[in-house]
């Protein structure tokens, strides 16, 4: 019997494409390669286009033969790579799955929202740092073109870690930012206009996801992990700082209102935030925003207590595919 296997993953976003490589046993996973990151913005003009621009496609390409250098070092038992929001959009999304097929030797696969969140809800679980996190967790994946809300158990009549709800919402840091938010900085009226566009998405979602049942609210992704540090005054980005990191809602609210204010030349300034994320932040910060205050709004309502702050986690859908991915070539 296969005690260990060694699996790379590959999730490819709306802004940003990331590489994983692993080994897998049945205690966890030990990362091989330090998590790469390259931001090409796959997304961009989809959500009015509806298809991938020809400098979007090069930029995906580009950093697929990056990672595929990288593997060429670190062999593994296989590779998985999932695209989603931007990809499931776009009507040329064969012409991209052919490239990366050509250069990596696998062909993407465009998984579907409630996949996007069970996978996000495995990685931010699996590493839940602290025991005084009260179940049900609520994971939020703030993507670029998407959002998910996933609910998981509450440790009594169902495992704290096994998914009991998810919805995947059409809004993220690059919609609303291309939607919404066209002048530098955003109108008054732009930014309440992308609160109405979020609330009715999730206002959707709370029919699916038991929101208020919440009692922790785990952020993941690259808007929540900078604004995270943003709010905690670090000059450079730290992922060993940010990691876990418990923040008061009252100080993100106060950080995403001062950066979504802020023009992109000023937000540059920070070296927090990554240069691929200075344009989009600020849309980011509005669905932040608004799905913490209705999930708190919603958990008051619910057992008379709102969720005060959140957990920001470096883990999510990539670490989720990684695993999962491990766990089921170790079972098979």
């Amino acid at each position: 019997m296969t005690t260990s296997v060694t699996v790379a993953g590959i999730d490819c976003g709306t802004n940003s494409i990331r590489l994983k490589v692993a080994r897998v046993d049945e205690n966890g996973m030990t990362e091989i390669v330090p998590r790469q990151l390259k931001v090409i913005r796959l997304g961009q003009d989809v959500d009015k286009t509806h298809r991938f621009a020809d400098e979007a496609l090069e930029r995906a390409y580009t950093a697929a033969r990056e990672f595929a250098d990288i593997l060429k070092e670190h062999p593994v038992d296989g590779l998985r790579f999932v695209a989603t929001s931007a990809t499931r959009d776009a009507s040329n999304r064969e012409e991209f799955e052919d490239g990366i097929e050509r250069i990596l030797g696998v062909r993407p696969e465009v998984i579907p929202g409630t996949e996007e969140a069970d996978l996000s809800f495995l990685g931010a679980t699996s590493v839940v740092p602290r025991t005084d996190l009260k179940p049900p967790y609520l994971v939020v994946d703030l993507g670029g073109g998407s959002t998910e809300l996933v609910i998981g158990g509450d440790g009594e009549n169902a495992p704290a870690t096994q998914v009991q709800a998810a919805y995947s919402m059409n809004i993220g840091s690059v919609r609303m930012t291309e939607r919404h938010l066209k002048n530098d900085p955003p109108t008054a009226e732009q930014v309440e206009e992308a609160y109405r566009d979020i609330d009715e998405h999730i206002d959707e979602a709370f029919r699916t996801v038991p929101a208020g049942r919440a009692r922790t609210i785990i952020g993941v992704s690259g808007t929540v992990t900078t604004m995270t540090a943003l709010a905690m005054g670090l000059k450079e980005y730290d992922h060993s700082l940010v990691d876990g990191y418990r923040l008061p809602v009252a100080e993100a609210y106060e950080v995403d209102d001062r950066f979504l204010a802020m023009t992109r030349t000023e937000r540059a300034e920070y070296k927090t935030i990554h240069p691929g994320r200075i344009d989009v932040v600020g849309g980011g910060a509005v669905v932040w925003n608004r799905v913490l205050s209705r999930v708190s709004e919603a958990a008051k309502a619910d057992h008379g207590e709102p969720i005060d702050s959140y957990v920001a986690s470096e883990h999510g859908l990539l670490d989720g595919l990684v695993l999962d991915y491990g766990r089921r070539l170790l079972n098979a």
